[in-house]
């Protein structure tokens, strides 16, 4: 955290500084592919999650609740199947409950009796969940099934600020760790396939054809076979202890996966920038503000647009020449890496805006040799 005393422009720019030093680092590391495991980079089809989800009402709030008339009902019917009925004109008074929409994660291979934790988030207009107790919500699957049942104290990451500051975190979501047991189990057909299936985490076709032959050069030819980019098929034991073996032999093969195309991630809110190895720009000029970024031949702008473009058109020149208006300058050779670009635009305290910019006419321009994608 930067002192009062230090200058908006300084402090922007050692933050700048430091995020260009980590992707230079970056850019470093990731020159050469590193082998992973099998089981860094894929899973097992038959290994999945399923979700869950239910309603439910939360109780115990120090007048916190809310007054949506779900929620009157929803606390009548529950009053109703313990014995207490509530009459009509009579106002249940929940002002000390909230309803509640419930969600887990069923990881694959769980057996009931096991405990999973569940998130809880507020479904009317309740000010605040904490301290309050989930009662008992069936957990439902895609299918209308009850997997699980959840029950428990809500524990709520954080406070809401005073004096109409930004919260410190959202009062109106929790979880309760181990605050469901499952009752069902998932069917799955992982012991009745010949095949195993493995499905890579990122989908690539090198990766699938280097994963395939690993698995091959280990077990014989004709073991694994690359189905597409994305999955690759393993004949595989029949029985249930040799397969799960199996797996475990497979998961443990080191493979190097194939490099990841040209990528420039960009968040614009927080100015977090992410970029592979192999992202170029080809020769183009661009002037944003109070900077000029030239790669290789600058170009200048054309007097008129003959083709009604929303940015000026740029056609080659031999030299930059003087910036008009003492703009900083910046010229690199044909090929430079965006880390360079970076680099010198940080050294002037450019903005977060400023860099995305640059980057968004490059790429419109066709001088970046990399898909964008701005967030």
């Amino acid at each position: 955290m930067s002192s009062g005393n230090e200058p908006a422009s300084g402090g922007r720019r050692w933050r700048w500084g430091a995020a260009a030093a980590l992707l230079a680092a970056g850019l470093v590391l990731s020159g050469g592919a590193a082998a992973e495991r099998i089981k860094d980079i894929a899973s097992t089809a038959s290994a999945r999650s399923n979700q869950l989800v239910g309603y439910g009402l939360v109780v115990g709030l120090d007048g916190t609740g809310d007054d949506a008339p779900y929620t009157d009902q929803s606390v009548r019917s529950m009053l109703s199947s313990q014995g207490v009925n509530i009459p009509d004109d009579v106002d249940p008074q929940s002002d000390n409950t909230a309803a509640v929409m419930v969600s887990a994660e069923l990881p694959a291979f769980t057996r009931p009796g096991q405990e999973i934790d569940v998130k809880v988030s507020s479904l009317g207009n309740a000010d605040s969940l904490q301290g309050g107790e989930l009662l008992m919500t069936p957990l439902r699957g895609a299918d209308g099934n009850v997997y699980a049942v959840a029950q428990g104290g809500v524990i709520v990451g954080g406070f809401g600020g005073e004096n109409n500051e930004i919260p410190v975190d959202n009062p109106l979501g929790g979880s309760i760790p181990n605050g469901a047991i499952v009752e069902r189990r998932v069917k799955g057909d992982f012991a009745e396939r010949s095949e195993v299936v493995l499905n890579l985490n990122n989908p690539d076709f090198t990766t699938a054809r280097r994963v395939a032959e690993a698995i091959n050069d280990k077990l014989g030819p004709r073991t694994a076979r690359a189905q597409d980019a994305g999955s690759v098929r393993v004949q595989a034991p029949r029985k249930a202890d040799q397969r799960v073996s199996f797996i475990s032999y497979l998961e443990g093969l080191e493979v190097e996966p194939g490099e990841a195309p040209a990528r420039v991630i960009v968040n614009s809110r927080t100015g977090t920038i992410v970029m592979g190895s192999r992202v170029r720009v080809e020769p183009a000029a661009v002037s944003h503000g109070n900077l000029t970024v030239a790669i290789g031949e600058a170009p200048e702008q054309v007097a008129e647009d003959p083709f009604g473009l929303d940015e000026p058109l740029m056609v080659p020149q031999e030299e930059l020449g003087e910036v008009e208006g003492g703009k900083p300058a910046f010229v690199f050779e044909p090929g430079a890496n965006l880390n360079e670009i970076v680099d010198a635009i940080n050294s002037v305290g450019a903005a977060p805006g400023d860099l995305v910019a640059i980057l968004q006419a490059l790429k419109r321009a066709g001088a970046l040799n990399a898909e964008l994608t701005v967030i």
